[in-house]
């Protein structure tokens, strides 16, 4: 079963407080995962805060096109931080 993001709120830094459909949820720091093309547009602060949650996919997306796989926040979210 692929995870579904059902709320995501920005919890400061890189830190993305997520819930999924199941109701796991946890707090998912992507301050190591901004590198590349896509993302490393989302260092900045301003577009970071921009994500929303994707309609159809049920992750989180940004407007320039960057998005994670659900099952990628899951996982960053199960750890505790």
């Amino acid at each position: 079963m692929i995870p579904k993001v059902v709320e995501a709120l920005y919890a400061g830094e890189y830190i993305i407080h997520v819930r999924f459909a199941d109701g796991t949820e946890g707090d998912v720091d992507l301050s190591q995962e901004l590198y590349g093309e896509l993302f490393e547009p989302l260092r900045d602060r301003a577009i970071f805060k921009g994500f929303t949650i994707h309609p159809e996919f049920h992750t989180l997306c940004w407007p320039n096109g960057a998005d994670f796989a659900p099952e990628f926040l899951y996982e960053k979210a199960l750890i505790p931080a």
